[in-house]
């Protein structure tokens, strides 16, 4: 799989730089293959119809990773079943796939690429297309949403109870929600922000700058208690290892503290031996919305401490910076268990910090919500 690897990300390389001509080729050959797939997809296709092709194209750069391809894939493959996919529609994309990378790399495509994507999208099909059949779950869960709190003009905190059936998660893992009634069949990913409970009930954290649309702006400005969203299979691999005996450092920015409020709250379960670190940062201290329910936690548990920081008040009465930049102040961190969570940006420069810092890669975790 090494040279197949290779070949993947070498071919790659013709096509990056124009995406936007990959993506419309790619659905435009797949909708006349097969029409029937067209209502599969939102009517506005411009940046949601593109994550069926970015979850592939993701998928081929971690080939050469066995232990995340497949876990990866499988977890791919069971929330892909929202969209309503099947064996035949996998086949058709592949053909649509090969014909766009094709056109768009022009006389630098060879056949050697050509085979080698082949080969990738045939284990990546194969393997999703076994996670799907494995889950017993429903495509989705219906849920009904219990609490609505804003928090400013762009920032909610909600609750909701998935009916019918059970929805088991693990704390740190994100599931993908539809908002029926204003945007249907578009999906958008977010944090579980609690830990898993018997009453089915779950919470997220959603920010939408001033201006945006999509899901989020329609679950900060429009959702409200009583109305239905849709959820998919849980999916993520940022979890707590109950077997490390290693201290916990958590670094989180914005709403990327959902996930690690759930792993505290986890861990609250269970844990008496472990040292937990949250580093908690945003550019305005109004952005800190849940800096009073992370000290009720503090207050609960001693072996939980939090450090608040803001990049952009010079009086804010705490440590002043970016957060990648505090946790440097109060390292080193290379015995800890370390989990990032918030922006692209933010999770680039607390993993340059980590790797300065000569922390093991395998004792990071992270999410982020943007493209790293």
């Amino acid at each position: 799989m090494d040279h197949v690897a290779r070949l993947l990300k070498e071919s790659w390389t013709l096509v990056e730089e124009d995406r936007d001509r990959l993506s419309g080729h790619f659905y435009a050959r797949l909708f006349l293959l097969d029409p029937a797939l067209r209502p599969l997809f939102p009517v506005e296709m411009t940046g949601q119809g593109d994550r069926i092709l970015d979850a592939i194209v993701t998928a081929t750069q971690v080939v050469d990773d066995p232990e995340s391809f497949d876990e990866y894939l499988r977890s791919l493959g069971r929330d892909h079943r929202k969209y309503h996919v099947d064996a035949t529609h996998y086949e058709t994309m592949g053909v649509a796939l090969l014909d766009a990378l094709r056109s768009t790399a022009g006389d630098g495509w060879n056949l050697e690429y050509d085979q080698a994507w082949r080969d990738a999208y045939g284990a990546i099909s194969a393997k999703m297309l076994a996670g799907a059949a494995a889950d017993d779950n429903p495509p989705f869960w219906h849920a009904e949403v219990l609490t609505h709190e804003r928090h400013g003009q762009d920032t909610a905190v909600l609750t909701v109870r998935a009916l019918q059936h059970p929805l088991r998660w693990r704390a740190g893992q994100y599931v993908s929600v539809e908002v029926p009634r204003h945007l249907p069949r578009v999906w958008r990913t977010y944090s579980v922000a609690n830990a898993p409970n018997d009453d089915n009930v779950l919470e997220f954290h959603v920010r939408t700058p001033p201006g945006a649309g999509w899901v989020s702006g329609s679950l900060v400005r429009r959702t409200r208690p009583g109305d239905l969203l849709r959820v998919a299979a849980p999916m993520g691999s940022m979890v707590l290892d109950r077997d490390s005996e290693r201290d916990v450092l958590c670094v989180a920015g914005g709403v990327g503290l959902a996930p690690i409020k759930a792993l505290v709250e986890e861990l609250a379960g269970w844990n008496r031996t472990r040292w937990v670190h949250i580093f908690y940062g945003a550019r305005h201290t109004a952005d800190l919305y849940g800096l009073a329910g992370l000290r009720e936690l503090v207050e609960a548990h001693p072996w939980l401490s939090v450090t608040p920081a803001c990049s952009a008040e010079p009086d804010f009465d705490g440590e002043r910076g970016d957060v990648s930049d505090v946790i440097t102040r109060y390292g080193p961190w290379t015995t800890h268990d370390c989990y990032v969570s918030g922006s692209a940006r933010m999770v680039r420069s607390t993993l340059r910090a980590l790797a300065e810092d000569e922390v093991p890669p395998p004792n990071i975790r992270y999410d982020t919500f943007g493209d790293l």
